[in-house]
């Protein structure tokens, strides 16, 4: 049990000294296992961990915002994200993680991929999908570079607040 949350907690230290990272993406998913030596139990578990922490704050922050604005929480929060099990899912992002091309695409994004191919959406929406989150976290990453981190989520921070003033 102690040996576990040393992994984890050694982890969650190894991965934080990135810097000027928002999203785990496909890097990160695959470093997991170099990290905990190849051992596969450990890797399922610090992955399931990950996952089900980023599914636990998106439910936090949904019901945050619904409890204000019932619609427009309903709107952000539309996409699926709990048709696959914790095992389920972990596989499947593993699967996604195995193609290069993906590797950039954050882990947000690839949960709602794992959910569509779940689902069986249709191949051409996933892949829609897939190339909207390429281009999306590309085109955030050259505005960070360009306005910098701090200012660039300021200015968003100051946008949404804005918006959710004049929807009141």
């Amino acid at each position: 049990m102690y040996k576990s949350l040393i992994i984890l907690g050694a982890i969650v230290v190894l991965f934080g000294q990135n810097q000027n990272r928002l999203f785990w993406d496909g890097r990160d998913w695959k470093r997991v296992e170099q990290l905990v030596d190849y051992n596969p139990e450990h890797s399922y578990k610090v992955k399931a961990a990950y996952v089900n922490g980023v599914l636990d704050g998106r439910l936090f922050y949904y019901f945050k915002i619904w409890a204000e604005q019932s619609e427009f929480a309903d709107s952000i929060f539309a996409e699926p994200v709990d048709y696959l099990s914790t095992k389920e899912l972990v596989k499947s992002l593993d699967s996604f993680y195995e193609e290069l091309l993906n590797i950039y695409v954050p882990l947000p994004s690839a949960i709602i991929i794992a959910n569509m191919y779940g689902e069986q959406a249709p191949v051409a929406l996933i892949d829609d999908y897939v190339q909207q989150s390429k281009l999306w976290i590309n085109q955030l990453m050259l505005d960070m570079e360009r306005d910098g981190y701090e200012n660039l989520l300021e200015e968003k921070v100051e946008k949404y607040q804005e918006r959710y003033r004049n929807e009141k």
